[in-house]
């Protein structure tokens, strides 16, 4: 998953999943305009384990994540102060190409993409409802079958709606060793590289809250809903 290489960066002119706007309007006697990205809506699931106790997640590399990661890098590396020291670099050195300054050498880790993620997918099949998209995700990514009828609804909400404002609806779903068919990974066609992460439920909220492990937004909120509304029915600790 981590072995990342031969990374080229081009101007995104065409793309299934995003097409960018600009938007004119009046707010107020104000005449204003925003830039948008239309993409597909999508679901998520929270899956939890009942035979081992865990939550189910999905860890896979992210090139957007990459891409910030390197930005951030290149700032630092930009406004880091000049030597001063002997053996201090030539003016010649100092004017590389930006080619060479662009070099593998500068690219961080692949790890700095990695995010840890609940099983998830884009709504883009229109004759399956919601559940059934939901419960196909399952089955792709983790590899639990699990009919769309046990799906339970949790919410949805609308994700960077500052951008794109697509909604998300975030499903539950009890699973156990009995459900798994296999090993789960994504589908290989589809370019989907992914590694199943299994969290034990007392250690749900600790990890949610560590910042040192990428995660999204969807991990937070959910492992909080089931410890507001699973936990006291199943009289199980998260650990908070």
């Amino acid at each position: 998953m981590e072995e990342i290489n031969g990374i080229e960066v081009v101007p995104c002119t065409e793309s299934n999943y995003l097409q960018p706007f600009r938007v004119s309007y009046n707010q107020n006697g104000t005449k204003k305009s925003w830039d948008f990205m239309r993409t597909h809506d999508s679901v998520s699931v929270l899956i939890f384990n009942t035979t081992s106790h865990c939550f189910v997640l999905v860890k896979q590399f992210r090139p957007a994540v990459y891409m910030c990661e390197w930005e951030k890098a290149k700032t630092k590396t930009s406004q880091a102060p000049e030597k001063t020291e002997e053996g201090e670099a030539s003016e010649s050195q100092e004017g590389q190409s930006a080619s060479e300054e662009e070099s593998s050498s500068q690219w961080p880790p692949a790890s700095a993409g990695v995010t840890y993620e609940l099983c998830a997918g884009l709504v883009d099949k229109p004759d399956l409802s919601l559940e059934e998209i939901a419960r196909q995700e399952v089955l792709e990514e983790c590899g639990y079958d699990v009919p769309a009828s046990k799906l339970k609804r949790i919410t949805s909400y609308r994700s960077g709606v500052g951008v794109t404002g697509a909604k998300q609806t975030m499903f539950y779903a009890e699973v156990s060793d009995d459900n798994c068919v296999s090993a789960g990974g994504g589908e290989p066609r589809e370019g989907e590289l992914i590694e199943v992460v299994k969290v034990p439920l007392h250690e749900a909220m600790t990890f949610a809250y560590d910042e040192r492990i990428p995660k999204t937004m969807g991990v937070i909120f959910s492992f909080i809903w089931f410890h507001n509304n699973m936990s006291p029915k199943y009289k199980i600790s998260t650990n908070v």
